[in-house]
Formats: C-alpha cells, sequence, structure tokens
C-alpha cells in the first residue's frame, strides 16, 4: 500500500455494533485504517445498504453469531484504493463489492464457509474496507455506487429464487410480495425472463409504484386477507408457479392456496416476525397442502459464482435496483431506524462520502 497517499490519511471513520437492541448500539469510531496483506485489497468504501439480516444481528435475532464490536453492514460498494503484492484479481481503481458469503465461491454451502460480512467478519459500514481479493465481486459499470451496493444480499437472493430452482418458462407467472428489495429485484428479474408477476401490497400508492416496474397485477392484501384465492384467480384458477416468500412464516398458507398444482415456493425466513422473536413457526393447514404438489425450497442468497452471473445479466440488459432513500454516514442511526419503522419501497442506503 502506498500510505496515505493512497488512503489520505492514516485513520478513519467506522462503526462498531457494541450495544445490542437499537440502533444506539452501533457506535461511531475512528480508527486506523487497515493495511492490506498479501492477498488483500483495500478499498475506498463508497455506498453501503441495510438488509433485513442487519436489523436481526442488531437485536441479536440472527441465526449466526456475531462478534462483539464488528463493523456492522454485509452490503457495501467502493473502490479499490491499495492491494496487496500478491492480488491479481483486482487493481487500483476498479469498483467492487464484498460478496455475501465471502468464503464460498461456488457449489453448496458448507459449514466451513459460514461467514459473513457485519457478522463473523467486519462488515462495510466505514470508509474502508480491507477484503481479501477472492471475497470481492466487480461492479457492473452502468450502476452508481449507491445502486451497486444494493446487490449482494437483496440482489443474489432475488437472482437465486428465480433461476436457481425448476427452470421457469416465459409466460409462467410469479408472485411476490410486498415491496421490500427482494421482493422489487425479483420482479425485474421475473419480467427479464418473459414471465406474468403478481405482486401483493397494501396502498394504492404502492400498487401504482409496482406497476411502473412492470406488476402486470397488484393484489392489496389487507383489503383481502384470503389473497391467495384472489392470486388463484387472477391465474384462471391454475395458481403460480412460483412464490418468492419473503414475508413468513405468517404467509405461508395463502403462499400455498396460490400456487399451481407441482408450483415451488422459495421460502426464506422461517422465524417469526415478532419483536422477540417467538410465536408459531411454519404452518400450514391439512386443507391446503393436501389437495397441492407444491415444493417448498430454502434460500440462503448465494455464491460468488452466483452473484457474478446476476452481474452479467443486469449489465446486458442495465437493470437499476429500486433505492428508497439515501442517509448521510454520519446519520447512520436514522437509517436504521427509518429502516426498521419506515416500511420503505426498496434499499435504504448510507453514503459514505
Amino acid at each position: 500500500m502506498a500510505g496515505e497517499a493512497a488512503t489520505g490519511g492514516t485513520t478513519m471513520r467506522s462503526y462498531r455494533l457494541e450495544g445490542p437492541g437499537l440502533a444506539g448500539g452501533i457506535v461511531p469510531r475512528e480508527e486506523p485504517v487497515p493495511t492490506p496483506k498479501p492477498t488483500d485489497v483495500l478499498v475506498r468504501v463508497r455506498a453501503v445498504s441495510l438488509n433485513r439480516r442487519d436489523a436481526l444481528i442488531l437485536q441479536r435475532r440472527y441465526a449466526l453469531p456475531s462478534v462483539p464490536g464488528v463493523v456492522p453492514v454485509s452490503d457495501g460498494a467502493g473502490e479499490v484504493v491499495a492491494v496487496g503484492e500478491k492480488v491479481t484479481r483486482f487493481a487500483v481503481g476498479d469498483r467492487v463489492v464484498g460478496a455475501y458469503w465471502p468464503r464460498w465461491h461456488d457449489g453448496r454451502l458448507r459449514p466451513e464457509l459460514l461467514d459473513q460480512f457485519g457478522c463473523t467478519l467486519d462488515g462495510m459500514l466505514a470508509e474502508y474496507a480491507l477484503l481479501d481479493q477472492q471475497w470481492a465481486v466487480p461492479v457492473p459499470d452502468h450502476l452508481s455506487w449507491e445502486e451497486a451496493a444494493c446487490l449482494p444480499c437483496a440482489g443474489v437472493t432475488a437472482w437465486n429464487a428465480v433461476v436457481g430452482g425448476e427452470p421457469l418458462r416465459p409466460g409462467q407467472t410469479v408472485l411476490t410480495l410486498g415491496t421490500g428489495s427482494v421482493s422489487l429485484f425479483t420482479l425485474a428479474f421475473a419480467k427479464l425472463l418473459g414471465c406474468r408477476v403478481i405482486s401483493t401490497t397494501s396502498g394504492d400508492a404502492r400498487a401504482a409504484r409496482l406497476t411502473e416496474l412492470g406488476a402486470d397485477h397488484v393484489v392489496d392484501h389487507t383489503a383481502t386477507p384470503g389473497w391467495g384465492r384472489a392470486v388463484r384467480d387472477l391465474t384462471g384458477g391454475r395458481g403460480v408457479d412460483l412464490v418468492v416468500e419473503t414475508v413468513g412464516p405468517a404467509t405461508i398458507e395463502q403462499s400455498v392456496r396460490a400456487s399451481a398444482l407441482y408450483g415451488q415456493i422459495v421460502l426464506l425466513s422461517t422465524a417469526s416476525g415478532s419483536a422477540d422473536g417467538r410465536g408459531s413457526g411454519i404452518e400450514i393447514s391439512n386443507e391446503a397442502y393436501a389437495s397441492s404438489l407444491v415444493t417448498i425450497r430454502r434460500l440462503f442468497v448465494g455464491s460468488r459464482a452466483d452473484h457474478e452471473a446476476m452481474n452479467q445479466a443486469i449489465g446486458a440488459h442495465r437493470l437499476r435496483p429500486v433505492i428508497d432513500r439515501v442517509f448521510g454516514f454520519a446519520d447512520a442511526h436514522e437509517a436504521f431506524a427509518h429502516y426498521l419503522d419506515g416500511r420503505p419501497f426498496g434499499k435504504v442506503i448510507i453514503r459514505i462520502d
């Protein structure tokens, strides 16, 4: 590394997770800029995005225990400003994001690969992040820093939900739930494959935005609690071919009822959304499941190879993520509060100026 010439200084601003519960437990710090080891790249982080897992880690409800005092947030984008002497994958000036599972490069996820930024490894909510060269993924050229920061968790999850199971064919129907970032990515990828998309939400304003983004039909789940039947009616009684179940487990019953006989349900969450993490697990009535041959598939984001494949599609079609709101680095607590309470439409971003 070229010292201060590469980073603009020897210290950096960061946040560390030092107290669970509220966003105030994420504490600002000033600390030395890390120095790359032989296979490391030093990344000047320009933007990060928040995901549900960041909130669960903050609340100590995440399946993977976090390291005390870890730098939070998994998803961040920036430019390489220094490299170790053995680095071959990247050069100074390259635009990159960190892979969601840094050690999972391809194939199936294995226990020895269970590390994540912002959980067991220092994450991206800092001015600089030190990554092994194998832990980084190039950014599609047309995306801004804020847009690039949206990809590692929500983007790859939606990509694998759409392309990772039984192949979808043009003309088939995909169901998305709500207006979170995974659902919006799913909408974009499904339309890319020529599928029809039905979305659920509440309120006319959100329904109108989903329609603008390409949803063929929108069902108000508040006005129609039994929305599974309403979705089936929109398919002529056949049911949808794929449900990307981002809300569950409470919605799994209606997702089954909405599905075609041999439909697929991609299940992302198996935990209650209650504040204490308690409550019922996955419950499907015998009436709903007895008449179905639906396949339920669990999904936990994806590998670096999945991310790279998704980037090819995003780059070829110049897709852009949907961003709800951008906060400054000093306003990280407000960003978390907005994410937790604001029902964002798309991604919540923290820009690191």
